[in-house]
């Protein structure tokens, strides 16, 4: 069964990276033989279409996780088509010093945890294979700190795949002054961590513009999109200068709030001065950006602001949302 399931893997794979156009689920039933022995041609009855697209599904997922990229396609009439593109699965041979196989290790041991635990195991099986030193443990110790990320939002997983892949997608998403969700088609670009939040940076194709969408916020399942990118997918640095700005990271200008003493430490780390004013409240000046108000409204009856008048009135409008569920 293993020897069989491997070359059924190894006859799909060539078909994809042999195509010069996307193949349809049809024509890949056809041509491998595998699946002609088991299901027939692709005119097969409905029970045999079902347990060939399951059979179909598995197999692309595993050569996807053995690093093939493969890309989903809709043609004019709407058929999907798969197809693997040589320069796409290309890649120049890989060397590693010692202090970058750390470095990767290291990442990889930030994600041990849930269901990525077997992915970054499987990374660095293939960094070894690629040139990765014996002598370095990457899971050995670096330190006091244990690095961990923690993922606790349900649609960071199909999220993270369909950035991999370059795969449309749409989801409820529910903003911070809206009292109900709405749907969002996204073309996705990265996923950033900032603060203990993830945010996932990409074009959003109902506005026409490039926007940034905080993970705890999107209700229900992220659904696949057939069809390609239709904006250019900027390169990390900007994405991440990107998320940085939407999450309040970048700022221009200075906000004045009231905090009660002993509470909002990382308010506290970020300000440029603190006063105090007596009966449990300090004063302090922190840099204002986008994002600002969001953060504020976590920490809830601890803080006021004071000024500007419309940064007051963005987090009065999100506590008001809030109130009202």
């Amino acid at each position: 069964m293993a020897i069989a399931k491997a070359e059924r893997l190894m006859n799909l794979a060539l078909c994809l990276l042999g195509t010069r156009r996307p193949l349809s689920k049809r024509e890949l039933r056809d041509s491998i033989e595998a699946y002609v022995e088991a299901f027939g041609p692709g005119n097969g009855a409905s029970g045999s279409d079902d347990s060939f697209n399951r059979m179909f599904e598995r197999d692309k997922d595993d050569l996807r996780e053995l690093g093939l990229v493969i890309e989903t396609l809709e043609s004019l009439d709407g058929e999907i088509g798969y197809m693997a593109r040589r320069d796409s699965n290309r890649l120049p041979p890989i060397t590693l010093d010692a202090e970058e196989a750390a470095a990767l290790g290291l990442a990889a041991k930030v994600w041990q945890q849930a269901r990525l635990a077997g992915a970054a195991s499987g990374a660095l099986q293939k960094l070894r294979a690629a040139g990765l030193p014996e002598d370095v443990d990457p899971y050995g110790s670096h330190g006091a700190l244990e690095p961990r990320i923690p993922v606790h939002e349900a649609a960071f997983e199909p999220l993270m795949l369909a950035c991999r892949d370059r795969r449309p997608v749409a989801f409820d998403y529910r903003k911070a002054t809206a009292a109900h969700p709405e749907q969002r088609h996204v073309e996705p670009w990265a996923l950033e961590c900032w603060r203990g939040h993830w945010y996932l940076a990409g074009w959003d194709r109902d506005r026409g513009a490039e926007r940034v969408f905080r993970l705890s916020r999107i209700t229900g399942k992220v659904r696949s999109r057939g069809g390609r990118y239709t904006a250019e997918v900027p390169d990390v640095v900007t994405v991440r200068e990107t998320v940085a700005s939407w999450a309040g990271e970048i700022a221009d200008r200075s906000a004045r709030i009231r905090l009660r003493a002993g509470a909002g430490y990382p308010l506290r780390a970020k300000a440029t001065s603190v006063r105090e004013l007596g009966d449990g409240w300090d004063e302090l000046e922190i840099p204002y950006g986008h994002g600002l108000d969001a953060w504020l409204v976590e920490f809830g009856p601890d803080v006021v602001v004071l000024e500007p008048a419309e940064l007051r009135a963005d987090v009065v409008d999100r506590l008001r949302a809030v109130a009202k569920g």
